[in-house]
């Protein structure tokens, strides 16, 4: 159980620094139109973007309609990941799981409240962006799925060994 509560507590730190990092952002920093942009280093920028869609920029919801079954859609995956944390054993698969949970939950609040998901980090080499503009949930999710793809591929458990027959007198 203490596994599990661990995953949990990745999950709530991944939501709260999303949230936190977002509020910063379009408060404070002041970046909350289309354009707006601060320079941080060279290849790095704060860029406010508004997503409509999910990963990629893909199914972007053009109406009210596709942003609720956005919200139901991915409202479903965390679901399935909630339970998948609550039942999985191994450690890192936990951690990974409350990564792409807290992700999630970030993402789905700021769909709920704002009919789109706030994104504002711009990795850049000059005019080459090797990712769309994305936000600490985005990065969460996709290092929680690669941790669960890498392990699925790469660890093996190993097979049980059969018992040795004791040695006879």
């Amino acid at each position: 159980m203490r596994k599990r509560l661990l995953g949990l507590l990745v999950a709530a730190l991944v939501f709260v620094l999303d949230q936190g990092v977002k509020a910063w952002v379009t408060g404070p920093l002041g970046l909350d139109r289309i354009g707006d942009v601060k320079e941080i280093v060279p290849i790095f920028a704060l860029r406010f973007t508004q997503n409509f869609g999910v990963s990629l920029g893909l199914f972007t919801a053009g109406s009210l309609e596709g942003r609720w079954a956005l919200v139901a859609m991915t409202g479903a995956i965390a679901l399935f990941v909630f339970v998948w944390l609550l039942r999985e054993r191994k450690l890192p698969e936990i951690a990974a799981l409350g990564c792409v949970l807290g992700g999630a939950i970030g993402n789905i609040r700021d769909r709920f409240s704002f009919g789109y998901v706030i994104d504002y980090a711009d990795l850049h080499f000059g005019d080459w962006r090797p990712f769309l503009v994305f936000n600490i949930a985005d990065a969460a999710i996709t290092l929680g799925v690669l941790i669960i793809l890498a392990r699925s591929l790469l660890s093996r458990d190993k097979p049980e060994t059969p018992a040795s027959p004791a040695p006879e007198s």
